[in-house]
């Protein structure tokens, strides 16, 4: 069972307004809520800055990217500040050309995998922040609305074409344009700590990691356990693969990247009213459909039953719709609340965001990791013995 480590998710598979309505409700659920929860950490393990991919759908440009640089300090090295949009230009560019082959039957978003990062390491490379910032139009921050619409605009205007010759052989020039124009032009070589790169020396030099040592795992009734397998999500657009294995299973890598000093790359769905970003917590309460107003509130106020998640259960809310793959984040460690519960920490890409445990982070039960994975990333060598097996 080789090379699994192609992108097999696509996430923050959101339109900006999707997107930007996704962070407003995460915001908003919860409470103003006594912090009663009292934690013990358990697993910290070094993480760079929080940061902000605002309004635009790249949080698994984000999220790998953070993951990735939390590598290379468990290497000992130096973690530099991997530009994200670098990652973002070159798949907008290979997804292009996937599209117009297609005749436009391909999802064309800003919407990614956790491995598009790695994806792009291997065929181009990697750039550091201060050389690429994708902020060419005059902004702080990320805004990718125009930049979506306008790079659709071309690829759709290229597969509707009435050219009698056919497709011109220019359109990627154009489209190529456009990302310079907005994010930045291709950065063929770069100073970098007095010594010159290029993207592909970068990443191999300074970066250092291997692309095929990595692996994503997930979970789903649907496809047979232990075997490779392609999740059906609309922005797969690498048609990618990763290993299906049982729910627990799935924890217990979880738990073995973890214990070994491992961060994973985390894809889930936060739709939920328990994801709270400003009360720190992402919950699922036993119960929730039934409580009153005030019922739900105290949920972030003080630590409650949670759901028991079953294979069952978390396969039912994959086929109606219920757990779709709206964003990408990383886990960090672990703690444990003053009732023996665990919950993961999870490092988000939504600014520092406040709250009562960690700024810019959120605790993560146990079930919900259960309930709303989509898939996990991690090193081979974090893998359990099980799943090592199935590499061979």
């Amino acid at each position: 069972m080789k090379n699994i480590l192609l992108p097999a998710l696509a996430f923050g598979a959101l339109s900006v307004s999707a997107q930007d309505n996704l962070v407003n409700a995460a915001n908003q659920n919860g409470a103003e809520a006594n912090p009663g929860y009292q934690f013990e950490t358990l697993i910290d393990i070094e993480a760079t800055e929080v940061k902000n991919q605002y309004s635009s759908g790249t949080c698994w440009s984000y999220a790998t990217s953070s993951f990735i640089e939390s590598e290379m300090v468990r290497m000992g090295r130096q973690p530099i500040d991997i530009s994200e949009m670098f990652t973002v230009r070159q798949v907008y560019v290979d997804k292009a050309e996937k599209y117009v082959r297609l005749h436009g039957n391909l999802n064309f978003a800003q919407g990614g995998a956790l491995p598009d990062v790695l994806y792009v390491i291997d065929h181009y490379g990697a750039v550091p922040q201060s050389v690429y910032n994708g902020l060419n139009y005059g902004t702080d921050l990320n805004e990718h609305s125009e930049l979506e619409m306008a790079l659709k605009g071309i690829v759709d205007a290229v597969i509707k074409n009435d050219n009698r010759s056919g497709i011109t052989p220019v359109w990627q020039a154009a489209f190529e344009a456009y990302l310079d124009t907005y994010l930045g032009a291709y950065p063929e070589e770069f100073e970098y700590n007095g010594r010159t790169y290029t993207p592909r020396s970068f990443a191999d030099d300074v970066i250092g990691i291997d692309p095929d040592d990595y692996i994503q795992l997930t979970s789903w009734t649907h496809h047979d356990f232990d075997t490779e397998v392609q999740i059906q999500v609309p922005d797969n657009w690498t048609w990618g693969s990763s290993i299906n294995i049982e729910l627990d299973e799935m924890m217990a890598n979880i738990d073995n990247a973890l214990d070994e000093g491992y961060t994973v790359a985390w894809a889930a769905d936060v739709s939920e009213d328990g994801f709270s970003v400003r009360n720190g917590l992402a919950i699922v309460p036993e119960g929730w459909d039934d409580m009153t107003r005030a019922e739900r509130e105290a949920c972030f106020s003080n630590p409650v039953p949670q759901m028991q998640i079953t294979q069952d259960i978390r396969q039912a809310a994959y086929d109606n719709y219920e757990t779709t793959d709206d964003h990408a984040m990383q886990i960090t460690g672990k703690v444990q609340d003053q009732n023996g519960d665990i919950y993961y920490i999870v490092k988000n890409s939504w600014g520092e965001i406040g709250n009562d445990y960690r700024d810019g982070y959120l605790y993560v039960s146990d079930d919900f990791i259960r309930y709303k994975t989509i898939s996990v990333m991690m090193h081979k060598d974090a893998v359990t013995n099980h799943v090592e097996d199935l590499m061979d």
